[in-house]
Protein backbone atom coordinates (compact mmCIF):
# COMPACT_ATOMS: atom_id res chain seq x y z
CA UNK A 1 0.00 0.00 0.00
CA UNK A 2 2.78 2.32 1.00
CA UNK A 3 4.46 1.46 -1.84
CA UNK A 4 1.28 2.11 -4.16
CA UNK A 5 1.04 6.08 -2.49
CA UNK A 6 4.60 6.41 -3.41
CA UNK A 7 4.17 5.69 -7.24
CA UNK A 8 1.47 7.79 -7.27
CA UNK A 9 3.56 10.98 -5.46
CA UNK A 10 6.48 10.29 -7.94
CA UNK A 11 3.74 9.86 -11.04
CA UNK A 12 1.83 13.46 -10.21
CA UNK A 13 5.53 15.27 -9.21
CA UNK A 14 6.72 14.02 -12.95
CA UNK A 15 3.23 15.58 -14.30
CA UNK A 16 3.98 18.74 -12.57
CA UNK A 17 7.48 19.00 -13.78
CA UNK A 18 6.41 18.57 -17.42
CA UNK A 19 3.59 20.87 -17.29
CA UNK A 20 5.84 23.74 -15.90
CA UNK A 21 8.31 22.96 -18.72
CA UNK A 22 5.21 23.39 -21.16
CA UNK A 23 3.89 26.72 -19.69
CA UNK A 24 7.60 27.96 -19.97
CA UNK A 25 8.43 27.10 -23.56
CA UNK A 26 4.73 28.78 -24.48
CA UNK A 27 5.30 31.87 -22.50
CA UNK A 28 8.83 32.17 -23.87
CA UNK A 29 8.88 34.98 -26.23
CA UNK A 30 11.84 35.34 -28.75
CA UNK A 31 13.55 38.92 -28.65
CA UNK A 32 12.36 41.66 -31.12
CA UNK A 33 16.01 42.80 -32.08
CA UNK A 34 18.84 40.36 -32.30
CA UNK A 35 22.47 41.72 -32.95
CA UNK A 36 23.92 40.26 -36.02
CA UNK A 37 27.36 41.79 -35.48
CA UNK A 38 29.38 41.18 -32.22
CA UNK A 39 31.59 43.62 -30.29
CA UNK A 40 34.19 42.44 -31.95
CA UNK A 41 33.47 41.98 -35.70
CA UNK A 42 31.50 45.21 -35.32
CA UNK A 43 35.24 47.39 -34.20
CA UNK A 44 37.29 45.41 -36.30
CA UNK A 45 34.90 46.53 -39.23
CA UNK A 46 34.24 50.02 -38.28
CA UNK A 47 38.17 50.53 -37.83
CA UNK A 48 38.59 49.59 -41.17
CA UNK A 49 35.34 51.10 -43.52
CA UNK A 50 34.50 54.92 -44.13
CA UNK A 51 31.52 55.46 -42.14
CA UNK A 52 31.48 58.88 -42.29
CA UNK A 53 29.70 61.60 -44.65
CA UNK A 54 29.62 64.93 -45.06
CA UNK A 55 26.91 67.65 -45.82
CA UNK A 56 27.86 67.88 -49.65
CA UNK A 57 27.03 64.28 -50.16
CA UNK A 58 23.32 64.81 -48.59
CA UNK A 59 22.48 66.03 -52.39
CA UNK A 60 22.18 61.81 -52.86
CA UNK A 61 18.22 61.87 -53.86
CA UNK A 62 18.75 57.82 -52.70
CA UNK A 63 19.83 59.06 -49.54
CA UNK A 64 17.48 59.70 -46.05
CA UNK A 65 18.47 61.95 -43.56
CA UNK A 66 17.83 61.14 -39.95
CA UNK A 67 17.63 63.48 -37.01
CA UNK A 68 18.53 61.64 -33.85
CA UNK A 69 17.77 64.58 -31.49
CA UNK A 70 14.87 65.40 -29.57
CA UNK A 71 11.17 66.99 -31.17
CA UNK A 72 11.96 70.02 -29.47
CA UNK A 73 15.38 70.46 -30.74
CA UNK A 74 13.95 69.54 -34.25
CA UNK A 75 10.83 71.66 -34.02
CA UNK A 76 13.83 74.27 -33.28
CA UNK A 77 15.01 73.74 -36.34
CA UNK A 78 16.57 71.11 -38.43
CA UNK A 79 18.27 70.21 -42.01
CA UNK A 80 16.04 69.92 -44.92
CA UNK A 81 14.11 67.07 -45.36
CA UNK A 82 15.31 65.60 -42.48
CA UNK A 83 12.73 62.82 -40.21
CA UNK A 84 13.34 62.96 -36.60
CA UNK A 85 13.52 59.78 -34.56
CA UNK A 86 14.80 59.92 -31.11
CA UNK A 87 17.51 58.37 -30.45
CA UNK A 88 16.03 56.41 -27.52
CA UNK A 89 13.38 55.09 -29.65
CA UNK A 90 14.99 54.35 -32.26
CA UNK A 91 14.23 50.55 -32.04
CA UNK A 92 10.50 50.54 -31.05
CA UNK A 93 7.81 48.71 -33.44
CA UNK A 94 7.33 51.51 -35.89
CA UNK A 95 11.01 52.73 -36.21
CA UNK A 96 12.12 49.07 -36.39
CA UNK A 97 10.10 48.86 -39.79
CA UNK A 98 10.90 52.01 -41.12
CA UNK A 99 14.69 50.98 -40.98
CA UNK A 100 13.82 47.84 -42.31
CA UNK A 101 11.69 49.00 -45.44
CA UNK A 102 14.89 51.45 -45.98
CA UNK A 103 17.05 48.32 -45.65
CA UNK A 104 15.04 46.33 -48.54
CA UNK A 105 14.83 49.88 -50.51
CA UNK A 106 19.18 50.07 -50.72
CA UNK A 107 18.52 53.30 -49.05
CA UNK A 108 21.66 54.84 -47.51
CA UNK A 109 20.65 56.48 -44.18
CA UNK A 110 22.61 59.07 -42.32
CA UNK A 111 21.78 60.13 -39.18
CA UNK A 112 23.31 63.54 -37.30
CA UNK A 113 22.60 65.15 -34.23
CA UNK A 114 23.83 68.34 -32.36
CA UNK A 115 27.43 67.00 -32.96
CA UNK A 116 28.70 63.66 -34.52
CA UNK A 117 29.28 62.47 -30.94
CA UNK A 118 25.99 62.07 -30.35
CA UNK A 119 25.33 59.81 -32.92
CA UNK A 120 27.92 57.10 -32.43
CA UNK A 121 25.01 54.85 -30.04
CA UNK A 122 22.64 54.89 -32.25
CA UNK A 123 24.85 53.93 -35.12
CA UNK A 124 26.37 51.50 -33.13
CA UNK A 125 23.43 49.64 -32.18
CA UNK A 126 21.79 49.79 -35.27
CA UNK A 127 25.42 48.71 -37.08
CA UNK A 128 25.13 45.69 -34.38
CA UNK A 129 21.52 44.85 -35.86
CA UNK A 130 22.55 44.42 -39.10
CA UNK A 131 21.77 47.63 -40.84
CA UNK A 132 24.85 48.02 -42.81
CA UNK A 133 23.56 51.06 -45.03
CA UNK A 134 23.96 53.96 -42.17
CA UNK A 135 26.79 56.78 -42.06
CA UNK A 136 27.26 59.10 -39.65
CA UNK A 137 27.10 63.02 -40.60
CA UNK A 138 30.08 65.56 -39.46
CA UNK A 139 28.56 68.25 -39.22
CA UNK A 140 27.67 70.58 -36.02
CA UNK A 141 24.10 72.28 -36.16
CA UNK A 142 23.88 75.37 -34.27
CA UNK A 143 21.11 77.86 -33.73
CA UNK A 144 21.42 82.08 -34.49
CA UNK A 145 18.53 84.24 -34.73
CA UNK A 146 16.23 81.11 -34.87
CA UNK A 147 17.69 80.17 -38.01
CA UNK A 148 19.77 76.68 -38.43
CA UNK A 149 23.49 76.56 -38.84
CA UNK A 150 25.30 73.62 -40.05
CA UNK A 151 28.61 73.20 -40.94
CA UNK A 152 30.94 70.01 -41.55
CA UNK A 153 33.86 69.46 -38.37
CA UNK A 154 36.48 67.50 -38.78
CA UNK A 155 36.97 64.21 -37.17
CA UNK A 156 40.27 63.68 -35.79
CA UNK A 157 41.75 60.26 -37.16
CA UNK A 158 43.65 57.97 -34.72
CA UNK A 159 47.00 58.06 -35.24
CA UNK A 160 47.46 54.25 -34.09
CA UNK A 161 46.45 50.86 -36.31
CA UNK A 162 43.43 49.74 -34.18
CA UNK A 163 42.70 47.16 -36.29
CA UNK A 164 46.35 45.91 -36.41
CA UNK A 165 46.45 46.12 -32.09
CA UNK A 166 42.76 44.25 -32.48
CA UNK A 167 44.79 40.97 -34.83
CA UNK A 168 48.02 41.45 -32.87
CA UNK A 169 46.29 40.31 -29.15
CA UNK A 170 43.93 37.77 -31.15
CA UNK A 171 47.52 35.84 -31.97
CA UNK A 172 48.94 36.29 -28.22
CA UNK A 173 45.47 35.22 -26.44
CA UNK A 174 45.86 32.05 -29.25
CA UNK A 175 49.47 31.19 -28.67
CA UNK A 176 49.97 28.92 -25.54
CA UNK A 177 52.42 29.73 -22.61
CA UNK A 178 55.40 27.55 -22.49
CA UNK A 179 55.33 25.33 -19.62
CA UNK A 180 57.82 26.77 -16.99
CA UNK A 181 60.83 23.86 -16.45
CA UNK A 182 60.43 21.64 -13.29
CA UNK A 183 62.94 22.83 -10.91
CA UNK A 184 64.22 19.49 -9.34
CA UNK A 185 64.62 19.80 -5.75
CA UNK A 186 67.61 18.15 -4.46
CA UNK A 187 67.07 16.52 -0.42
CA UNK A 188 69.21 18.67 1.93
CA UNK A 189 71.44 16.50 3.80
CA UNK A 190 71.27 16.16 7.53
CA UNK A 191 74.95 16.07 9.09
CA UNK A 192 74.16 14.39 12.71
CA UNK A 193 76.45 16.36 15.06
CA UNK A 194 78.32 14.18 17.92
CA UNK A 195 77.51 14.81 21.41
CA UNK A 196 80.26 15.61 23.41
CA UNK A 197 81.21 12.68 25.89
CA UNK A 198 81.39 14.17 29.95
CA UNK A 199 84.29 13.83 31.52
CA UNK A 200 83.69 12.25 34.81
CA UNK A 201 83.42 14.74 37.79
CA UNK A 202 86.89 14.73 39.77
CA UNK A 203 87.06 13.74 43.33
CA UNK A 204 87.52 16.81 45.74
CA UNK A 205 89.74 16.47 48.57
Amino acid sequence: MKELEKTKRISIASVLFILVILIALLAYKRPKHLYSENTKSTLEKITTENYFTNLTELKDTNVVLIDVRSQFDFEKGHLENAVNIYAPEILNDTNSKFFDELKKNNNSVILYGNTPNEVIAPYMLLYQLGYKNIKILTAEITYSKNKVISKDVEIEKSKYDINGFIQESIKKASIKAKPKPEVVKTPKKIIPIKKKKKLPVEGGC
